[in-house]
This record gives structure tokens, sequence and C-alpha cells, in this order.
């Protein structure tokens, strides 16, 4: 059995005895999918929902993490509700889901509800909405949004809102997302009159209940409105819940294999049954934690008892002084049940509820609610349980049954140790008993805080309540704390200290403060980490509720803090964009609004990614074995256990490459290994593959191979490599002026250190790669997502020793990239094809989100050593900067971004004399890579942060200090790598944000909140940005495309562009359309592949379009001169069609060549001479933001970002690019956070319960977004005078104010 396998000691009578009690079940599941019944007599006891419906070809719905945070899975599972007796559709994260959840229920999923031909009105208006990039997220958000309307057709706008907060989206922004979501919400009352109805049962003063209840007497539809060409939502033609669901007889259900058995009992006796003769039975609900641990952890649960179909479990009852509520109760019912309790018992005694309602809230995403129970949150023990807390301070007592008795335990006993808990080992959680609150005297609150406002783990988390006596002395308490201990912890010193003394006195504050201290006394080291902020947030939590009950109490001799009273409350987002900011240039196709190309496709879940491609005949599925070590020697590698595991067929490394040369790869420097040798550098460092007839099996042997190592000295921060001196060799400077004479005459010199971590890509599908092998010659086609379709040729034909033109690299779209797919992705494309050259079968590896980030490197942490010398009215005369990035354990690209970060150190400001310098940190971590802004942003970051410093110092608005220094007539033109700037509109763009987003009142108004306000603060930031166009390696810069036109008049383009969502074969098809004078629909690009167009350059740099564009440009021009001669002839009504029909009897060429490379550019480094880029893309942003200085607790209040884009190819696809790029460098600045164990050099942040990029209730609470207009591009040289927004690197730095 492989290492890290559980299997619970179990005697062989056990087992007899629970294959005896559960003789009787049935083996067969049955359930609808999309409407069609399903029976399965031979289920597969180990695979998930997701798992199932990718296995039968349903591959719309996707992979994103395996562990329920990304919602990339949901489905939807429509099913009676024992608890509501209602039917109820229930978004789901299919890749938790045990297959036997969905027995007696109807799965549906992005396929069931409609397709390209006919689309769902979600599908559509998302699609339409620019709410779709790459694609990868969208059938789940779809699926969440198709949930909410079959639960109610019309939603609010609140609902709306908060519809996805189990999704997550790395490209949009959310802002499209919301606002096409929105279109289907009722703008508040349905009838109101500005809804266009009949009055509002409020308006005309109705004393007999809400409109919403259905109790009145008007009977006017609620009016919706739908967007102009849009197809109306009209719920009666939904999918019905099949008639036969609804008379369903639920049997108890036991099936399975000699690994794995399930079982489903559907009364309380039957489960109490199983329990009894078989206690260590694992008992599943949600399986929130369950799959995870099975998928991450290795743990085999031999026999496993869903809950989830028992309703005895799933009632609650009114009490007169609780409210007993079953163990198996789901979070969402429980959230409605709360809100009945509330009404049921008042707002007074009902505060219990109010606390659980609260703190479900904000408790993971609807997904996991909808299958979460309080049983399960329980049972798990987790010290930062939301729940545990209002439990154990509400004094509730849990009801546990055995088979022969019932036990009562109370809360506050419950929690034994880490993990532990008190729960009798043959009992089950069968009900909680939470006690109202009394009438009077009694007061209840419960915070959190997290790094993340929606679906996240706590920090700290706590339920405080307290109860009084007439003359405000405290009878009793209960502060009560999650992530603080190892359990759910009372602050008994506090508790003790509290007890008796007068609440409304000075010193009772004092003292808890005190007490509390001494309860939570936590060290630096303490596991968790953030010990100094956590202390903070046990008092602030306490400071708060103190001052909350003392505002109930109008106590008049004690100051009442309200302003520690409450928290941030966000407003319904909302965003506007300039429709108009094309209209001047706007050409038949060119310059328009219009959908990225493939979106209805991904909304309907019928565009095919790398996992999606048809299982090939014989194929194997590979899982790498990956280094635990930093920095160690190979001593032994024994994959022999594994090779006899079930399924397993071969294993490969270093011995399998064509030749030991062929091994080594990396571009420009080929310093790094496909397979470890006798060291590995860093932990995650490839060692094998193993290859297996399925992925599970592939993933179980590979946790069997032993390797034994011998450790070696380990670097793993760019501190101690600087200390160490461990450096690439790689070393670039720019000197310009003389920066010693500067600093000798400036009136003021100031140094500085700026620290910036690095960022996850976390595009939303994994590295992936299928390799095909032929028959002949060594040929072998490579499907990869990837973003380098050549340099995945080059390096797979090294490894398995044949010519380039024997391997044929595909891409038709990937799940994003941002520069994670550039490089790293030849990684995994060269291993599975060395796998499949040795065993000449079709193999396929698509990377858990896991194994994705530990081996496929993130964004580059920098730091930067600056020096500025100042005159005294605030203009700089000299830049001196030492910068280093961490470039992990190979160059990779490493040199490339700290090139890049020392010619954007200038920020936007003109600096006479400047020298910088850049070295890259050799570490023992994973090898960084590229990543959207390839190190301008750290670069400018540099900038910002020397220009905040100057302004503090000489007392000058940090505003007016940028607008003295920026380039412009008068401060110069040219750049400190000798650049001059043409087309500079900054200075512009810089004022006209400040105008439409009328910053001079709003920081008058800031200035005041913040003077009124001791806890709350406000600020706002303006920031300017330029951005260089071009790839630093001049090589880079050419681009090659093949266009062909067919008899039937439609087009074929292909191009050296790969697309992942930043719509460039949008962009590349109305270019094509344009250029040929043709609708945009008769235009279409297969994918990118080396056989069509070769020796293309990587998508990045922001260059594709300009690039790949002219090249398209230049076939259609050749194409266009051959048909010019039968447009004349033809005349100019001729269809392209008539036109390509007469060519090709004339025997005329109708496919073309085109190729383009970027003139004029040609830096030479150190000289400080030539042009090192195209043209700057350009822009300015304003934000503002809210934090509650006693939580860290905070908000984007606004954002406002104009940018100078040139002439827009289409300006809806700019605007997505441009919102996605400002949400996630939002992330970079504010909720991301990659840590690492210092034991081990691992990454600890492998996924989204850990790594938090933003979620959808992140984004901006108002987003303005606008193009630059009204001026003239003259010396702007691209394809239609447009700027470079491929990959929008610039705007990313936009998000710096809210930082």
């Amino acid at each position: 059995m492989a290492p890290g396998v559980v299997d619970p000691a179990v005697s062989q009578d056990a087992k007899s005895s629970l294959e005896q009690a559960t003789a009787a079940y049935d083996d067969t599941l049955r359930f609808y999918l999309n409407g069609t019944k399903v029976v399965l007599d031979d289920a597969d006891p180990e695979i998930t929902l997701l798992e199932y419906l990718r296995g039968i070809g349903l591959t719309g719905t996707k992979l994103g993490c395996a562990e329920g945070g990304c919602g990339a899975c949901t489905v939807v599972v429509s099913q009676y509700n024992p608890t509501t007796k209602k039917i109820y559709h229930a978004s789901v994260n299919a890749c938790l889901a045990p297959l036997v959840s969905v027995d007696g229920k109807h799965v549906i999923t992005v396929e069931g509800i409609g397709s390209v031909k006919r689309p769902h009105p979600a599908q559509e208006r998302i699609a339409k909405g620019n709410g779709s990039q790459c694609g990868f997220c969208t059938p789940g958000i779809v699926m969440s949004l198709y949930a909410l309307l079959r639960n109610d057709p019309e939603p609010s706008e609140h609902d709306v809102e908060e519809a996805f907060d189990g999704n997550l989206c790395r490209c949009t922004g959310y802002r499209p997302i919301l606002d096409a979501a929105q279109s289907f919400s009722v703008k508040g009352c349905g009838k109101s009159t500005t809804n266009g109805g009949s009055g509002c049962c409020m308006e005309n003063g109705n004393g007999g209940g809400c409109c919403k209840n259905g109790t009145d007497g008007d009977d006017q539809p609620i009016k919706r409105f739908t967007p102009p060409g849009f197809i109306e939502y009209k719920p009666d033609t939904e999918l019905i819940f099949p008639p036969a669901l609804r008379k369903h007889d639920f049997k108890p259900l036991a099936f399975g294999n000699k690994r794995k058995r399930w079982y489903r009992p559907v009364t309380l006796e039957q489960l109490l049954q199983i329990k009894s003769v078989y206690p260590s039975a694992k008992m599943i609900g949600g399986s929130t934690e369950t799959q995870i641990e099975i998928k991450f952890k290795a743990m085999n649960y031999s026999a496993s008892v869903f809950l989830g179909d028992i309703p005895e479990l799933r009632q609650y009852s009114f009490k007169d002084d609780y409210l007993e509520i079953g163990g198996n109760v789901v979070l969402t019912d429980l959230e409605n049940i709360c809100r009945e309790a509330i009404k049921h018992y008042g707002e007074v005694r009902g505060q219990p509820f109010a606390m659980i309602l609260k703190q479900i809230r904000y408790f993971a995403g609807r997904q996991i609610r909808n299958v979460g129970t309080p049983a399960g949150n329980l049972a798990t023990a987790s010290p930062i349980s939301d729940l545990n807390p209002v439990f154990v301070a509400m004094n509730a007592t849990m009801v546990a049954k055995s088979l022969d008795k019932t036990t009562e335990i109370p809360m506050s006993t419950f929690f034994k140790g880490y993990r532990a808990t008190a729960l009798p080992p043959d009992a089950i959680i069968a009900s909680m008993r939470v006690p109202v609150a009394k009438e009077k005297g009694e007061y209840i609150q419960a915070y959190k805080q997290s790094k993340r406002k929606d679906d996240d783990i706590a920090i700290v988390n706590s339920c405080m309540r307290l109860t009084l006596d007439d003359s405000q002395v405290v009878e009793s308490v209960d502060l009560v704390y999650g992530g603080m201990a190892p359990i759910t912890i009372a602050a008994k010193k506090a508790m003790a200290y509290l007890q008796g003394k007068k609440l409304t006195e000075k010193e009772t504050l004092e003292g808890a403060f005190a007490a509390l201290e001494e309860d939570f006394d936590l060290r630096f080291g303490v596991p968790g980490g953030m010990a100094t902020y956590r202390k903070s947030l046990a008092l602030s939590f306490f400071y708060k509720f103190y001052h909350e009950v003392l505002s109930k109490l109008d106590a008049a001799e004690v100051e009442v803090d309200t302003q520690a009273v409450g928290e941030i409350e966000r407003a319904i987002s909302k965003g506007e964009k300039d429709h108009k900011a094309a209209e001047a240039y706007t050409q038949k196709i060119l310059g328009s609004e219009r959908p990225h190309v493939a979106a209805l496709k991904q909304c309907t879940g019928e565009a095919q990614y790398i996992d999606d491609i048809p299982v090939q005949k014989n194929e194997l599925y590979g899982c790498l074995v990956l280094s635990t070590k930093a920095h160690a020697k190979i001593l032994s590698v024994d994959a022999e256990v594994a090779l006899d595991l079930p399924g397993v067929k071969g294993w490969v490394d270093h011995t399998d490459v064509a030749s030991p040369e062929a091994n080594w790869w990396g571009a420009p420097s080929c310093d790094e290994v496909f397979f470890a040798v006798d060291e590995v550098f860093t932990a995650g460092q490839p060692i094998g593959m193993i290859l297996a007839d399925n992925a599970k099996r592939a993933e179980q042997a590979a946790r069997a191979v032993k390797i034994e190592y011998e450790d070696l000295p380990a670097i793993f921060t760019i501190e101690e490599a600087i200390e160490k001196e461990s450096y690439f060799s790689h070393f670039k400077y720019i000197h310009n002026g003389d920066v010693e004479k500067a600093f000798a005459e400036a009136d003021h010199v100031f140094e500085g250190i700026a620290r910036m971590g690095g960022q996850e890509h976390f595009y939303l599908e994994t590295q992936a790669c299928l390799a095909v092998p032929k028959s002949e010659d060594g040929e072998m086609e490579i499907f990869s997502s990837t973003q380098n379709p050549s340099e995945t040729q080059a390096y797979v034909s090294k490894v398995v020793g044949v010519a380039a033109n024997k391997i044929v690299s595909r891409v038709k779209r990937m799940g994003g990239g941002f520069g994670g797919k550039e490089t790293r992705s030849i990684q995994l494309a060269g291993i599975v094809a060395c796998a499949a050259n040795k065993m000449r079968r079709p193999v396929r590896c698509m990377l858990n989100r896991d194994e994705d980030i530990i081996t496929s490197g993130q964004r580059h942490p920098f730091l930067g050593k600056w020096k500025v010398g100042v005159n005294k009215d605030g203009r700089i005369q000299a830049l001196d900067a030492d910068v280093f990035n961490n470039g992990g354990w190979s160059q990779d690209l490493s040199a490339a971004v700290v090139d890049r970060a020392l010619s954007h150190i200038d920020g936007v400001y003109s600096i006479p004399n400047v020298h910088v310098r850049g070295r890259i940190a050799k570490t023992n971590t994973v090898s960084n890579t590229a990543f959207r802004g390839f190190g301008g942003p750290q670069g400018m970051f540099i900038a910002e942060t020397y220009m905040e410093e100057i302004a503090d110092h000489l007392k000058i608005p940090v505003e007016r200090l940028r607008e003295i220094n920026m380039y412009g007539p008068e401060t110069g033109m040219v750049t400190h790598f000798n650049q001059e700037l043409r087309d500079w509109y900054v200075p512009l763009m810089y004022k006209q944000v400040q105008e439409e987003s009328a910053y001079a009142r709003r920081r008058e108004e800031i200035e005041e909140f913040n003077k009124t306000h001791k806890w709350n603060k406000r600020g706002l930031a303006l920031i300017p940005t330029k951005f260089g166009i071009s790839f630093t390696a001049l090589f880079l810069n050419q681009a090659g495309a093949l266009v062909h036109i067919y008899h039937d008049g439609s087009v074929l383009v292909a191009h050296g562009g790969t697309e992942m969502g930043q719509g460039l074969h949008t962009k590349m098809t109305m270019i094509a359309a344009e250029a040929l004078q043709v609708p945009q629909s008769s235009v279409y690009i297969s994918e990118t592949a080396t056989n069509t167009v070769a020796n293309t350059s990587s998508t990045a740099a922001s260059a594709s379009s300009d690039l790949n564009g002219y090249a398209i440009w230049n076939a259609c021009a050749q194409l266009n001169e051959r048909l010019q001669p039968y447009r004349t002839k033809l005349g100019a009504d001729a269809s392209m069609k008539d036109i390509a029909h007469a060519a090709y009897f004339d025997r005329v060429n109708l496919s073309a060549q085109g190729f383009y490379r970027t003139p004029d550019i040609g830096y030479v480094w150190g000289a400080n001479t030539g042009q090192m880029f195209f043209y700057f893309t350009q822009g300015v942003s304003a934000a503002e933001v809210e934090i509650d200085t006693l939580t860290g607790d905070w908000t984007c209040r606004r954002a406002d970002i104009k940018m100078d884009v040139g002439r827009s190819i289409n300006p809806a696809i700019d605007y997505g690019q441009i919102e996605g790029a400002f949400v996630q460098g939002q992330g970079l600045f504010t909720t991301e956070e990659s840590l690492w164990m210092r034991a081990t050099g691992r990454v600890a942040t492998t996924g989204p319960g850990n790594y938090k990029i933003p979620g959808f209730r992140d984004v901006p609470q108002e987003m303005n977004v606008g193009l630059l207009k009204g001026v003239e591009w003259e010396n702007l040289r691209t394809i239609q005078r447009s700027r470079g927004v491929g990959e929008l690197h610039h705007p990313f730095f936009h998000s710096l104010p809210c930082f």
C-alpha cells in the first residue's frame, strides 16, 4: 500500500457485522442527468461527481482546484429538500461531491441548460456582456447564476451580488459578469412604481404584508428589464424537476469494491446500527473536508457513510427557550431557519440566531453552504471554524445519539484538543440546542477577520455574550475565540476578571484588556503566524463588543466610542465605461465593441481545453514525482513498489531522454533539467513520472516511489542570497548623466528600501499536456496549454531525439496564462513527450493545483535599495538604485524581468541623472518566471515608493510632486535609457482623471472624514504610469501569419499568437475581416500550430496584437492585390464567394503568408544607445479605500482608470483587460500572499484555501474605466494605430492606489 494511505484498524468481526447489518441494502444508484434517467449498477465508489461527468464526456464542468475553492466545477443538483419540504436547486462543487450523494436527485450541468445554437439567457448575457475571457471558470459561474434564477426568478440586486461567493475568475475582474447577472435582478420591490408596477405595498400603505409573500390581491406580474438584443428569461421554460423523482423511493444503499465501500442509510435507526457495529466508519455530510483529505493527504476511508438523505437529521423545531437544529441541516437551510427564528423569538431573544446568520454569510461559498452541515463543522473540530465560537458562547448543547443511548454534551466541554472532541466513538451528532437570549440584559455579538471578505478561512473569529443586571454589573460572560489556539477557546482569565465587575466603569475595560493579553500571549513562530496581528484582533474584537454593549445601555457615566461599533459594509457594486471612446475612428469592423469570438462556446461548455480532448486509444496518465527537499543529493530512487501497483504501466526519468544533453532546457540560459539527476535544487523539482491507466492510480503510485536524500545547505530569500553572494551571472545597468555630481549638489538626499513579494499566477486551467506519438519517423503531436508553441516544439524534438519538423505543437486556447505558460509549460510538455516516446502510447497530464503551484514559479519577489537627490522645489536630480529579484533555482526569464524593472524604475518621471543596476538572486525556491508586467510593476513600485518618501520629507502633496517631475516639455521628454517619448498624453490624462473623479473635492471630504473618525480611515491615491511595448530580446519582435480564402468565401487565418482569454483571436479576425472586406463571421481561427506558422514568438509582452495583426494585414494586402481585378470586374457588391470562385478558376493563389518585424528598435545595454521600446502604453488611475484600523478590514470604495490605447481595435476587449488587470493587481498589493515552509523550502500556499485571489465582493464598489479620446497619435506606427493591450501588463499597476 502506498505510503500515507490510511485505513482504520478494524477487526474482521466488525467488517462482518457491517456486512450483515447492510445485507438488505440496495446497490444501484438512480438519478437524472440533464433530464435523462441514469441507472448505475456498477458505480465506482472512489470517484467524485466531477470525475463521473467528465468521464462520460460532459467536459463543460471543469477541474480548477479539487478543493471546492474556485467554483469551476459547479453544477446544479435539484432535489426535494426535507427541511423546507420544497424543491431546491443547489449549486454544488462537483469536485467534492461523492457520486452517492446524487441518488434520487437531478444533476444539471452547463451542457444541460443551453448550447451555442440555443443558449440559456444566463449563458447569452454573460457571453455578450464580455463576462468570459479565458472561459475556464465560466461554466461554473453560469451554473451559480442558473441556480440563483431557478430558486428565485426575481432576485434582488443584493442576491445577485452575493450569488458568486463560491466562484473565482482570474481574467475579467468580475465587473462584466456582475453587470450581466444584474440584468436579471429586480431593483428593489418588483411592484414599486420605479419598476413599472402599480405601487409597492409599502408605498400604498398596505397593512397586509409584503407583496413578495404573494398574499396581496394585486396579481400584476413583476416587470423585468430585458436588455435589447437579449433573450428574455422565462422561468417556465426551464428543465422541470423530473416527476419520477417526486416519488423516488430512497432505499438504503451499499456498494463498492475491495478498497472502498459506500453506505447510504435513509433512517436514523439504520445509521446508528452502522455506527454501532463499525464505529470508525467515516461519516460524510457535505464531503467538503473529507474529499480534500482523500485528494491531497492520501487518506483512504474503506467504509464511508453518506448522511445527507436522512430526513430525521434535517429537521428543526422552535421550543420555548431554545431552537433545536438537526445535525445535518445544510448551512443554506440554517440561514433561513435563523431568519425564521429571529421573526419567531423577536430581535432581542433571537440574538443568537442573528449571530449564526452573520457568521454563515461569509462561511465558505454558496456551493459549500449547500452541502455543509453544523454537525460536520463540529465533528472536524477546526480551530478556525466560524460557527463553533457561536455555539460555545451561546452555551449550546449537542445531542449525541448512539444505538443504545442519547447523550447531551455542553459545547463548552466538547473540544478536547486539536481536531479532537468529546463525541463518543459510536455516536453521531443528532442535533444542536441553541438557547434563546434573555428578554433583557443579554448582549451578543460575533466577529470574523480574514484576508478576503467572501469564502475565506478566518485569521481570528469570535463570539461574545454578556448578561448584566439592572446596575450594569456582569452576571455572566463568554468570550470565545477561534484562531487563537489549537481549539475553539474561551478567554478564561478575561471572563473571570469581568465576572461581577460594573461594565460602565473605566477600569473594567483596562482590566479586561490586561487579562486578554494573559489569555492570548502568542509568541513569534506560533503555528499560523501573524502572532501580533492575531493578538490585536482579539483585543479589538472585545473593544468593539464592549462599546457596542455600552451604546445600548445609554450609560451617562462612561464615554461610548460609537465609532468602534459596527463594520465596513459594502454597497452594491457598479461601474461605468465610456462606450463612445472609439466613435471618432470606428470603421466597418475595427473600433467597434464586439464580444470575444469564443465567449458563447465558453458559456455553454462547448469550448475545448487540453484535458477536454477525448481520451485516445491506449492513453496513459502521467503523475509527476517531485522533490520534497529544497537542496539535496539524491542517494537513491526506487520505483519498484509503485510499478507493482494495479494499473501502473511505467516509470520515466532522466535515463529515458534521448541524450544527457537533451535533459537540459531553459531560455535564454539552458540551465535547467527536465528530470533531476544526482541533485535537487528546489522542493517541487521533477525527478520522474509514473504512468498508469488512470489519473487516480498514477497519483497513488507516485506517492509510493521511495527517494532517499542527503540534505545540503539552502538559500531562500533575496537577503540571504545577498549575504552569501549567491547570484546568477547576469548583470545589467543603465547609467545616464553624472549621478555623483548631482547628489553633491542636491538640496536633499534620501535613501530607502522597497520590497515586493511574489504572486501566484492562479490561471484557472493548470499546466496540461497531451502527447500523441505517431507510427512513422518519430512524429509526435503535442497538445499543450502553452503561450509558446514554437519553444515547446524545439525542446520536445530535443527530448525525443528527432528534428523539429517531426513535432507539431498545437494549442487551441488556454484557461488563462498571464506569463505562467510562456516557459514553465515546456517543463511538463518535455516530460510528457519523453513518456509518450518511451511507451509509444499517448500520455496525458494535467497538474493538480498544488503541483502546479510548487513546480511552475510565480512573479519575482523584488528588493530595491534606492537613493534620490532632490532640490527644495521638489525636482528630482538623481537616482541611484540596486535592484535584485529572486530568480529561484534556475534563470528562466529572470534576466529579462530585472532588465525591464530597470527600464521602468523612472515611472513617468524625468530624472536627469540615473545609475541603476540589476542582479538576480540564486536561491533554492521554485524558478520564478514571467507574470503580467514582467518586472515593470516592480520597477514602478520602487519609483512610487521613493516618490511617496520624498513627498513626506518635503511636506509636498505627492500629487503635486508627481506633476513637478512628470515627463514634459519643461522637464524633458527623454528617458534614462535615452528614448524620446512621443504621443505623450500622461499629463493630459492626469488632469482628466482628477476632473472626472472629482479628485480635489473628494480629497477634502476624506481629510474631513479622517479628522472626525478615530478608527475608520479613508485614503485616496492617484498613480500615472507608462509601459514600454516590445520584447527586450530583439529577435522576438517578429511574427508570421497564413491566410486562406476558400471557394465559399470563408477565410481561415493562422498566426503565431495564442489565445488565453485576452481576446487576441477576436482582434485578429476583426483585422482580417476589415482588410478583406468580409463579415467577421466569415473569418475563423482554428488553433495555433507550428505546422501552419513556424518559428513564432511567445504570446507575451503585450506585443501580440501588434506583431500578429500586422502579419495578418500583410497577408491580406497580398490577397487584396491579387483579387483587385475581380473586385473591379464583378463590382462593389460582389461577395467574397463570387470573387474567390472567379479567381480560383483563373488559377490565382488564394493563400498568402504574411510577415512583420518591429522596426527601429535595438537597444544596446551598457552603451545606453538605441531604441528599447517601439512605443509606450500610458494611463492614470485613482482609487479610494476605507480601512478599519481596529481589525484591518478594508474595501475599495471607488476606482477611476483612464488608458491611452491609441485607436482601440475592440474597446470591449480592451475594457475587459483593463478591469481584469486592475483586480489582479489589487490582489498582488492586498490579499495575495505566498507563504513558504522554511524547513523544506516548499510553497505552503498551494490552493484557493490558503492563497486568496480577489473574489466578486472584493472589486471596487464603483469602477469607472475610460479610454483616451480626442487626441492624435501622429507617431504611432502600429496596426490601426492601436497600442498593445493584449495581456495588458500596464493597468495591472493601476491597482497600486489601493495599496
